[in-house]
Protein backbone atom coordinates (compact mmCIF):
# COMPACT_ATOMS: atom_id res chain seq x y z
CA UNK A 1 0.00 0.00 0.00
CA UNK A 2 2.67 2.60 0.98
CA UNK A 3 6.33 1.95 -0.50
CA UNK A 4 9.16 4.86 -0.21
CA UNK A 5 12.20 4.46 -2.40
CA UNK A 6 15.93 5.90 -2.21
CA UNK A 7 14.23 8.67 -0.38
CA UNK A 8 16.10 12.04 -0.02
CA UNK A 9 15.59 15.16 2.23
CA UNK A 10 17.52 17.53 2.31
CA UNK A 11 18.20 20.46 4.88
CA UNK A 12 18.59 24.43 3.66
CA UNK A 13 19.43 22.85 -0.47
CA UNK A 14 22.51 20.18 0.55
CA UNK A 15 22.38 19.10 3.72
CA UNK A 16 21.12 15.38 3.31
CA UNK A 17 19.45 14.78 6.96
CA UNK A 18 17.29 11.54 5.18
CA UNK A 19 18.82 9.34 3.00
CA UNK A 20 18.40 6.12 0.39
CA UNK A 21 15.50 5.37 2.66
CA UNK A 22 13.39 2.41 1.71
CA UNK A 23 10.48 1.01 2.86
CA UNK A 24 6.88 -0.62 2.43
CA UNK A 25 3.96 -1.12 4.75
CA UNK A 26 0.80 -3.60 3.42
CA UNK A 27 -2.91 -2.87 4.51
CA UNK A 28 -3.89 -3.16 7.63
CA UNK A 29 0.22 -3.48 8.95
CA UNK A 30 1.98 -1.98 11.71
CA UNK A 31 5.84 -0.90 10.87
CA UNK A 32 7.66 1.66 13.76
CA UNK A 33 10.25 3.83 13.09
CA UNK A 34 12.97 3.74 15.97
CA UNK A 35 16.38 5.79 16.82
CA UNK A 36 17.68 9.15 18.62
CA UNK A 37 16.49 12.15 18.16
CA UNK A 38 17.74 13.69 15.00
CA UNK A 39 18.11 10.39 13.45
CA UNK A 40 15.55 11.37 10.02
CA UNK A 41 11.83 9.45 11.60
CA UNK A 42 10.02 12.28 11.55
CA UNK A 43 11.58 14.11 8.64
CA UNK A 44 11.02 10.61 6.96
CA UNK A 45 7.05 10.91 7.97
CA UNK A 46 6.75 14.01 7.44
CA UNK A 47 7.82 13.17 3.46
CA UNK A 48 5.36 10.65 3.44
CA UNK A 49 2.41 13.06 4.57
CA UNK A 50 3.89 16.01 2.51
CA UNK A 51 4.38 18.48 5.11
CA UNK A 52 8.02 19.29 5.61
CA UNK A 53 9.02 22.41 7.15
CA UNK A 54 10.22 25.59 5.06
CA UNK A 55 14.03 25.21 4.20
CA UNK A 56 13.86 21.09 3.91
CA UNK A 57 12.63 19.11 0.71
CA UNK A 58 12.30 15.90 -0.81
CA UNK A 59 15.57 15.90 -3.07
CA UNK A 60 15.35 12.42 -4.45
CA UNK A 61 13.26 9.22 -4.26
CA UNK A 62 9.29 8.20 -4.88
CA UNK A 63 6.46 7.76 -2.27
CA UNK A 64 3.50 6.23 -3.28
CA UNK A 65 0.23 5.42 -1.92
CA UNK A 66 -1.54 2.87 -3.97
CA UNK A 67 -1.64 3.94 -7.43
CA UNK A 68 -0.67 7.89 -6.32
CA UNK A 69 2.69 8.91 -6.37
CA UNK A 70 2.97 11.37 -3.45
CA UNK A 71 6.40 12.92 -4.23
CA UNK A 72 4.24 14.14 -7.47
CA UNK A 73 1.13 15.67 -6.35
CA UNK A 74 0.55 19.45 -6.33
CA UNK A 75 -1.43 20.92 -3.59
CA UNK A 76 -4.94 20.31 -4.98
CA UNK A 77 -3.47 16.58 -4.83
CA UNK A 78 -2.38 16.40 -1.47
CA UNK A 79 -5.81 18.36 -0.30
CA UNK A 80 -7.89 15.32 -1.61
CA UNK A 81 -5.25 12.58 -0.33
CA UNK A 82 -4.86 14.57 3.21
CA UNK A 83 -7.23 13.18 5.70
CA UNK A 84 -8.71 11.00 3.07
CA UNK A 85 -6.27 8.10 2.31
CA UNK A 86 -3.84 9.40 4.93
CA UNK A 87 -3.70 10.67 8.21
CA UNK A 88 -1.58 11.46 10.89
CA UNK A 89 -1.51 12.09 14.76
CA UNK A 90 1.47 13.81 17.16
CA UNK A 91 2.15 14.42 19.95
CA UNK A 92 0.80 17.34 22.25
CA UNK A 93 -2.39 16.89 20.46
CA UNK A 94 -3.50 20.35 22.20
CA UNK A 95 -0.98 22.01 19.78
CA UNK A 96 -3.36 20.66 16.55
CA UNK A 97 -6.75 21.03 17.62
CA UNK A 98 -8.64 25.25 17.50
CA UNK A 99 -8.36 25.74 21.46
CA UNK A 100 -11.45 28.32 20.58
CA UNK A 101 -13.94 25.95 18.49
CA UNK A 102 -15.24 22.59 20.43
CA UNK A 103 -14.46 19.24 19.60
CA UNK A 104 -17.32 18.39 17.97
CA UNK A 105 -17.33 21.41 15.44
CA UNK A 106 -14.01 20.32 14.24
CA UNK A 107 -14.83 16.76 14.01
CA UNK A 108 -17.99 17.43 12.44
CA UNK A 109 -15.61 19.62 9.42
CA UNK A 110 -13.95 16.77 8.85
CA UNK A 111 -16.75 14.75 8.55
CA UNK A 112 -18.26 17.06 6.21
CA UNK A 113 -15.12 17.22 4.01
CA UNK A 114 -13.47 14.21 3.48
CA UNK A 115 -16.94 11.87 3.86
CA UNK A 116 -19.72 14.35 2.32
CA UNK A 117 -22.06 14.11 5.23
CA UNK A 118 -24.94 16.86 5.32
CA UNK A 119 -24.49 18.85 8.03
CA UNK A 120 -27.51 17.89 10.07
CA UNK A 121 -26.23 14.16 10.07
CA UNK A 122 -22.66 15.56 11.52
CA UNK A 123 -23.11 15.83 14.72
CA UNK A 124 -24.54 12.37 15.33
CA UNK A 125 -22.00 10.12 13.33
CA UNK A 126 -19.36 12.50 15.14
CA UNK A 127 -20.71 11.50 19.00
CA UNK A 128 -20.84 8.00 17.23
CA UNK A 129 -17.08 8.07 16.48
CA UNK A 130 -15.91 9.96 19.63
CA UNK A 131 -17.94 6.52 21.60
CA UNK A 132 -15.46 4.43 19.09
CA UNK A 133 -12.84 5.93 20.47
CA UNK A 134 -13.39 4.91 24.14
CA UNK A 135 -14.32 8.47 25.79
CA UNK A 136 -16.60 7.86 28.30
CA UNK A 137 -19.80 10.16 27.59
CA UNK A 138 -18.94 11.17 24.09
CA UNK A 139 -22.08 13.41 24.29
CA UNK A 140 -20.55 15.93 26.33
CA UNK A 141 -17.10 15.95 24.95
CA UNK A 142 -18.84 16.63 21.65
CA UNK A 143 -19.64 19.88 23.09
CA UNK A 144 -16.28 20.53 25.05
CA UNK A 145 -13.49 22.87 24.17
CA UNK A 146 -9.87 21.70 24.31
CA UNK A 147 -8.56 22.86 27.33
CA UNK A 148 -11.46 20.96 29.15
CA UNK A 149 -10.29 17.57 28.09
CA UNK A 150 -7.24 15.66 29.84
CA UNK A 151 -4.35 14.79 27.75
CA UNK A 152 -5.28 11.26 27.16
CA UNK A 153 -9.13 12.52 25.77
CA UNK A 154 -7.49 15.28 23.61
CA UNK A 155 -5.43 12.26 21.88
CA UNK A 156 -8.31 9.85 21.53
CA UNK A 157 -10.49 12.96 19.73
CA UNK A 158 -7.47 13.98 17.50
CA UNK A 159 -7.36 9.82 16.40
CA UNK A 160 -11.02 10.68 16.15
CA UNK A 161 -10.53 13.52 14.19
CA UNK A 162 -7.92 11.54 11.53
CA UNK A 163 -10.07 8.45 10.74
CA UNK A 164 -12.90 10.21 10.10
CA UNK A 165 -12.58 10.07 6.78
CA UNK A 166 -11.70 6.80 6.87
CA UNK A 167 -7.80 6.21 5.48
CA UNK A 168 -5.73 3.80 4.57
CA UNK A 169 -2.82 5.08 6.00
CA UNK A 170 -2.45 6.66 9.79
CA UNK A 171 0.74 7.76 10.45
CA UNK A 172 1.51 8.58 14.17
CA UNK A 173 4.49 10.43 15.52
CA UNK A 174 5.26 9.48 18.93
CA UNK A 175 1.86 9.77 19.74
CA UNK A 176 1.97 8.50 22.82
CA UNK A 177 5.20 10.01 24.19
CA UNK A 178 3.52 12.88 26.39
CA UNK A 179 0.98 10.44 28.03
CA UNK A 180 1.62 8.95 31.57
CA UNK A 181 1.72 4.68 31.32
CA UNK A 182 -2.00 3.57 31.86
CA UNK A 183 -3.49 5.94 29.04
CA UNK A 184 -0.58 5.32 26.69
CA UNK A 185 -1.69 1.95 27.08
CA UNK A 186 -5.32 2.81 26.63
CA UNK A 187 -4.15 4.56 23.38
CA UNK A 188 -2.23 1.81 22.39
CA UNK A 189 -4.72 -0.59 22.70
CA UNK A 190 -7.47 1.72 20.74
CA UNK A 191 -4.70 1.79 17.31
CA UNK A 192 -4.11 -1.96 17.98
CA UNK A 193 -8.56 -2.21 17.56
CA UNK A 194 -8.51 0.30 15.05
CA UNK A 195 -6.11 -1.89 12.67
CA UNK A 196 -8.26 -4.87 13.80
CA UNK A 197 -11.80 -3.44 12.68
CA UNK A 198 -10.62 -0.91 10.15
CA UNK A 199 -7.61 -2.79 8.41
CA UNK A 200 -5.72 0.67 9.31
CA UNK A 201 -2.09 0.09 8.07
CA UNK A 202 0.21 2.38 10.56
CA UNK A 203 3.68 3.92 10.37
CA UNK A 204 4.39 4.54 14.42
CA UNK A 205 7.33 6.61 15.12
CA UNK A 206 8.47 6.28 18.98
CA UNK A 207 11.76 6.55 20.86
CA UNK A 208 10.08 3.82 23.39
CA UNK A 209 11.33 0.11 21.98
CA UNK A 210 8.61 -1.26 24.47
CA UNK A 211 5.76 0.62 22.76
CA UNK A 212 7.29 -0.47 19.14
CA UNK A 213 7.66 -4.24 20.56
CA UNK A 214 3.96 -4.61 21.55
CA UNK A 215 2.02 -2.62 18.53
CA UNK A 216 4.40 -3.21 15.42
CA UNK A 217 4.86 -6.47 13.01
CA UNK A 218 8.16 -4.86 11.45
CA UNK A 219 10.79 -2.00 12.39
CA UNK A 220 13.22 0.41 10.57
CA UNK A 221 16.19 1.45 12.96
CA UNK A 222 17.34 4.46 12.09
CA UNK A 223 20.87 5.98 12.56
CA UNK A 224 21.97 9.61 11.50
CA UNK A 225 19.63 9.86 8.54
CA UNK A 226 19.50 5.97 7.32
CA UNK A 227 17.79 2.75 8.08
CA UNK A 228 20.60 0.72 9.46
CA UNK A 229 18.43 -2.37 10.34
CA UNK A 230 14.93 -3.05 8.99
CA UNK A 231 12.96 -6.54 9.88
CA UNK A 232 10.11 -8.07 11.92
CA UNK A 233 9.91 -6.67 15.32
CA UNK A 234 10.02 -9.80 17.61
CA UNK A 235 13.24 -10.80 15.81
CA UNK A 236 14.68 -7.84 15.56
CA UNK A 237 14.61 -7.35 19.14
CA UNK A 238 15.59 -10.75 20.25
CA UNK A 239 19.09 -11.08 17.88
CA UNK A 240 19.87 -7.71 16.94
CA UNK A 241 22.22 -7.73 13.62
CA UNK A 242 23.63 -3.93 13.72
CA UNK A 243 25.47 -3.14 16.35
CA UNK A 244 23.65 0.52 16.99
CA UNK A 245 19.81 -1.40 17.03
CA UNK A 246 21.96 -3.90 20.14
CA UNK A 247 22.96 -0.48 21.66
CA UNK A 248 19.47 0.52 21.78
CA UNK A 249 18.15 -2.28 23.43
CA UNK A 250 20.90 -2.85 26.04
CA UNK A 251 19.97 1.47 27.02
CA UNK A 252 16.11 -0.10 26.99
CA UNK A 253 16.57 -3.26 28.81
CA UNK A 254 13.77 -4.21 27.74
CA UNK A 255 11.33 -6.10 30.81
CA UNK A 256 14.66 -5.89 32.96
CA UNK A 257 12.60 -3.96 35.90
CA UNK A 258 15.96 -4.60 38.24
CA UNK A 259 18.30 -2.46 36.35
CA UNK A 260 19.34 0.04 38.77
CA UNK A 261 22.21 2.45 36.55
CA UNK A 262 21.20 3.60 33.82
CA UNK A 263 23.44 2.14 30.32
CA UNK A 264 24.28 4.95 27.50
CA UNK A 265 25.53 4.86 24.26
CA UNK A 266 29.34 6.87 24.40
CA UNK A 267 29.42 9.45 22.13
CA UNK A 268 27.20 11.53 19.73
CA UNK A 269 25.49 10.64 16.54
CA UNK A 270 26.87 13.20 13.92
CA UNK A 271 25.74 16.63 12.59
CA UNK A 272 23.12 16.54 9.92
CA UNK A 273 24.90 16.31 6.38
CA UNK A 274 28.35 15.09 8.31
CA UNK A 275 28.78 11.85 7.71
CA UNK A 276 30.87 10.43 5.48
CA UNK A 277 30.94 7.56 2.73
CA UNK A 278 31.45 4.88 5.94
CA UNK A 279 29.25 3.58 8.48
CA UNK A 280 28.00 6.64 10.17
CA UNK A 281 28.12 4.81 13.32
CA UNK A 282 31.81 3.80 13.45
CA UNK A 283 33.22 6.19 15.60
CA UNK A 284 30.53 5.03 18.42
CA UNK A 285 30.83 1.48 17.82
CA UNK A 286 33.20 -1.06 19.77
CA UNK A 287 33.25 -3.23 16.85
CA UNK A 288 34.33 -0.25 13.88
CA UNK A 289 37.41 -2.34 11.88
CA UNK A 290 39.42 -0.47 9.44
CA UNK A 291 36.97 -1.20 6.53
CA UNK A 292 33.89 0.33 8.34
CA UNK A 293 35.03 3.70 6.68
CA UNK A 294 34.61 2.24 3.32
CA UNK A 295 30.76 2.77 1.67
CA UNK A 296 27.95 0.31 3.62
CA UNK A 297 25.24 -0.51 1.27
CA UNK A 298 22.12 -2.15 2.68
CA UNK A 299 22.66 -5.65 2.79
CA UNK A 300 20.11 -8.97 3.70
CA UNK A 301 21.48 -10.98 6.42
CA UNK A 302 18.89 -13.39 8.05
CA UNK A 303 16.35 -12.36 5.80
CA UNK A 304 16.81 -9.21 7.41
CA UNK A 305 18.11 -5.78 5.89
CA UNK A 306 20.98 -4.15 7.60
CA UNK A 307 23.85 -1.63 7.06
CA UNK A 308 26.79 -2.99 8.43
CA UNK A 309 29.90 -4.30 7.06
CA UNK A 310 30.52 -7.27 10.02
CA UNK A 311 26.96 -7.89 10.38
CA UNK A 312 27.18 -11.85 9.23
CA UNK A 313 30.14 -12.19 11.40
CA UNK A 314 28.63 -10.16 14.41
CA UNK A 315 25.70 -11.99 13.99
CA UNK A 316 27.23 -15.43 14.78
CA UNK A 317 29.31 -13.67 17.83
CA UNK A 318 25.60 -13.17 19.52
CA UNK A 319 26.08 -9.49 19.11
Amino acid sequence: MLRVDDLRVTVGGDLEAVREVSLTLAPGEALGLVGESGSGKTLTCRAVLGVLPPGVAVAGGRVTLGDVELTALDRKGWDRVRGGRIAAVFQDPASYLNPSITVGRQLAEQLRLKRGLPRRATRAAAVELLAAMGIRRPEAVHDQYPHELSGGMLQRALIAIAVAGEPELLVADEATTALDPAVQAEVLELLGDLRARRGLALLLVSHDLAVVAEVCDRVAVFYAGEIVEQGPTADVIANPRHPYTAALLRVASLGDWRRRELEVIPGRPPSVGAPGPGCAFAERCEHAAERCAAPVPLSTVDDRAVRCHRAGELALAGV
